[in-house]
C-alpha cells in the first residue's frame, strides 16, 4: 500500500530542557518504565544493517516502507557541503518524543535516489543527579536522548530528508528538508577563534545570576576569561543559556559541561558564556557571540592548546558528543 507522499516540513521542539529526578530517565504518560528504558537503550544500538538499503530507490520509495507518524525536530541548522553533523530529536502525534533504533536518508527532492541508511544512535542528555540543574530535575515531561547521524552533503541546497525509527519491528517514518548553505563565517575545525573576552564572576562584581541563568549557579564555569587561557591550555567553550533556552534541546548541556569538568578536571578551562544581554529575549545577543558569528545556541567550541578549534558541536550534544569532542582538544595538548 503506497504512503502519503513526503511532506516537507519539520517541526520546533517546544520549550523546557531535560532530566528527571533520579539518576534514571522518566517514562512519559501511558508508557511503562521498563519499556522506556529497552527503546532508550535501543535507540544508542544501532546499525545500517537495521534500516532497509537503498537498492537505487527513489526516497519516496523509501518512504513507503514506513508508516507515516512522526515528526522532527533539528537541534542543528548549520550545515554546508561536506559530512556534518545532523542532530534532532523526533516526537509522534501527540509530541511526545520517540526513541529506538533510527537512521537517515537523504535525496535531493523525493523523487531522487536515495541515499543512506546513515545510523542515528541516541546521545544521553540525562546527567549524574549531583550535577543536574534544578530546571532540568523538575522537568516532566524530558528529552532523555538526542539523535545525531554523520550525513555527507555533496552540495550547496535544499535536500529531502527522511528519518525512519524501528518501534517493535515496524517502521515509522518523519519527513522534513534541510537547506545546506554554501558556506558560512562561524570559525570551524582547524581555525583559529577571536580571542574574545567572556564574562567571568569577577567582572561581574560578584553578580553570578547576570552571568548565569542556571539555576543553581555554576560559579566554577565562570571563573576564567577566554581570551585569558585560549593558546595556554585546552578550552572547553560552551555558549548556552539555561533558563532562555527557545527549544526543548539546549538546557542540559551546561549540565553536561558540569559532568564532563568533574572528569576531566583542570586538563581544560571550562568556560560558561550566557547568550542575550541583561539575560532578556530581547534579540540583542552577547559580544562573543557577536564575535563568534553565532545565531543559535547552544554551541560547544573545543579549542587546543594550539590555539586552534579541535571540536564544534551546535544545537543539542549528549555526552558521547560532549566527551569525544573534549578528547579531540586533549590530544593536541
Amino acid at each position: 500500500m503506497r504512503r502519503a507522499p513526503l511532506a516537507l516540513a519539520a517541526v520546533a521542539l517546544l520549550a523546557g530542557c531535560g532530566g528527571s529526578n533520579s539518576g534514571k530517565p522518566k517514562a512519559p504518560p501511558g508508557v511503562p518504565q521498563k519499556t522506556f528504558e529497552q527503546q532508550l537503550a535501543q535507540a544508542q544500538a544501532v546499525s545500517r544493517a537495521d534500516f532497509p538499503a537503498t537498492d537505487g530507490r527513489t526516497l519516496q520509495e523509501i518512504a513507503d516502507t514506513a508508516a507515516p507518524g512522526n515528526q522532527v525536530g533539528f537541534a542543528t541548522s548549520v550545515l554546508v557541503p561536506g559530512t556534518q553533523r545532523l542532530a534532532f530529536g523526533v516526537l509522534d502525534s501527540k509530541n511526545s518524543f520517540v526513541y529506538g533504533k533510527t537512521a537517515v536518508y537523504i535525496a535531493r527532492s523525493p523523487t531522487s535516489k536515495a541515499q543512506g541508511p546513515y545510523p542515528a544512535p541516541g546521545d544521553s542528555l540525562i546527567t549524574k543527579p549531583a550535577f543536574r540543574s534544578q530546571t532540568a530535575a523538575s522537568e516532566t515531561s524530558p528529552i532523555a536522548a538526542i539523535y545525531e547521524a554523520q550525513v555527507p552533503f555533496e552540495k550547496s541546497g535544499a535536500y529531502a530528508v527522511l528519518v525512519v525509527t524501528k518501534r517493535g519491528g515496524k517502521l515509522v517514518g518523519a519527513a522534513t528538508q534541510v537547506k545546506v548553505q554554501k558556506s558560512n563565517p562561524i570559525p570551524g575545525v582547524g581555525e583559529k577563534p577571536p580571542t574574545v573576552d567572556t564574562e567571568t564572576v569577577a567582572s561581574a562584581g560578584g553578580n553570578i545570576k547576570a552571568i548565569d541563568t542556571r539555576v543553581p549557579s555554576a560559579p566554577e564555569l565562570h571563573r576564567v576569561n577566554f581570551k585569558d587561557v585560549v593558546g595556554k591550555k585546552p578550552v572547553a567553550l560552551l555558549f548556552a543559556t539555561p533558563q532562555l533556552c527557545t527549544s526543548r534541546v539546549c538546557g542540559p548541556v551546561v549540565d553536561i559541561e558540569l559532568q564532563m569538568k568533574d572528569e576531566f578536571g583542570d586538563k581544560l578551562a571550562w568556560i560558561h558564556q550566557e547568550v542575550w544581554k541583561d539575560n532578556k529575549l530581547n534579540g540583542q545577543l552577547r559580544e562573543p557571540l557577536q564575535a563568534f558569528h553565532l545565531q543559535t545556541e547552544p554551541w560547544l567550541f573545543v579549542v587546543g592548546k594550539d590555539g586552534r578549534i579541535k571540536a564544534r558541536l551546535e544545537g543539542s550534544f549528549g555526552q558521547r558528543a560532549f566527551k569525544d569532542a573534549i578528547e579531540k582538544g586533549l590530544q593536541s595538548s
